[in-house]
């Protein structure tokens, strides 16, 4: 086996068991009973999961070389060919190029973490329509969130890394993205600007209702504390597996969307996995912070879908105009602080206009 790829698989399952590690410390310390989240529950735990975000961005920045174990400057040369890194070594030294190279990647992690974790807002908009349609009551929320996120890592991991290799084996792939991220961004603006608002999802017509029904007994006591019961000694399953099933449904309809967008700061499948997973592990703590304050971000939609319009143009002229990875990331914190001041300023307008009556 080759040095590079051994080293790879070391950090690679280092990254994984830490991972683990604190989704058990998260379960096992904070979930042994049924409950919803209190808002400063979930103001601590989301900051938590932010800090342990950022602080992997650091260790990216003096230590992302060993994610491949690049070691020589044939070897960085090689990944930056290999993922079309926007950066030139040409004439550096080892240390140098080693600090270049990991500060790009890093640039590019921190990005597609930002990119990931704004459209997991999104995400959780119809989170929380998925569980006020199935009367799930708020103290099972934590239970059916775990397991969501579970499978939703699982499903990331087999999407970026198939998808890494249509790209590096088929280079026009990456136009398939571009195009399908500014018709999704065109689409969110249009349905920001004229959709009908409240649209409720119907229970029983939904195509995982239907798809479930069909393999499966279903029960419909929506007080089952668990995915499967047993009933006159037959095997059920339970409402919240239906809701974590559609959950899981939702996150590859999101995936089609997210995944590309960060694969237009990076083609290197490690730092889009990386900031992919850390963007979804803070989902479950963000959705019980969303909740309280999920009308106040009123002009969010649209900025991500600009967002997610600009990722995609990007990639479509990635061949003949190529932005940096901080120019990338200065124009998507702008975008997202645009639509987040233009919000609280509708916010304290609309208060005004209230109080003066």
């Amino acid at each position: 086996m080759h040095m590079s790829n051994l080293n790879e698989i070391i950090f690679f399952s280092s990254f994984l068991f830490f991972i683990s590690l604190m989704l058990g410390i998260d379960l096992g310390f904070f979930q042994k009973k049924n409950h919803a989240l209190s808002f400063k529950e979930a103001l601590i735990w989301t900051m938590v999961w932010i800090s342990v975000s950022v602080g992997f961005y650091f260790l990216i920045r003096y230590q992302g070389n060993l994610i491949h174990g690049s070691d020589t400057i044939a070897e960085i040369q090689n990944r930056i060919d290999t993922y079309h890194h926007p950066i030139d070594i040409t004439g550096l030294g080892l240390q140098e190029s080693i600090n270049l190279y990991n500060k790009n990647l890093s640039l590019e992690y921190i990005t597609g973490y930002l990119i990931e974790y704004s459209l997991s807002v999104d995400n959780v908009f119809v989170i929380v329509m998925i569980f006020i349609s199935f009367n799930i009551q708020p103290k099972y929320f934590k239970r059916v969130l775990f397991w969501g996120i579970l499978g939703a890592i699982i499903m990331r991991f087999m999407f970026i890394f198939a998808a890494s290799a249509l790209i590096q084996r088929f280079s026009w792939f990456l136009y398939v993205f571009g195009v399908m991220l500014v018709v999704i961004g065109l689409k969110m603006a249009y349905d920001f600007l004229f959709a009908k608002k409240d649209q409720q999802i119907d229970t029983e017509k939904h195509p995982v209702v239907r798809l479930v029904s069909r393999f499966f007994r279903v029960s419909h006591d929506e007080h089952a504390e668990t995915f499967f019961i047993r009933q006159q000694g037959k095997l059920y399953v339970t409402p919240l597996f239906i809701v974590l099933m559609i959950i899981e449904f939702t996150d590859v309809l999101f995936a089609v969307d997210s995944v590309p967008a960060v694969f237009s700061v990076t083609q290197d499948p490690y730092i889009v996995f990386f900031s992919n997973i850390f963007a979804i592990l803070g989902l479950r703590s963000l959705f019980f912070l969303v909740m309280d304050i999920m009308n106040r971000f009123h002009y969010l939609k649209m900025g991500l879908a600009a967002l997610l319009t600009f990722v995609g143009v990007k990639m479509l002229l990635h061949s003949v105009f190529k932005i940096s990875t901080n120019d990338s990331l200065i124009i998507i914190a702008s975008i997202l602080v645009v639509s987040i001041v233009a919000s609280n300023v509708r916010n304290l307008i609309i208060k005004k206009k209230l109080v003066q009556k």
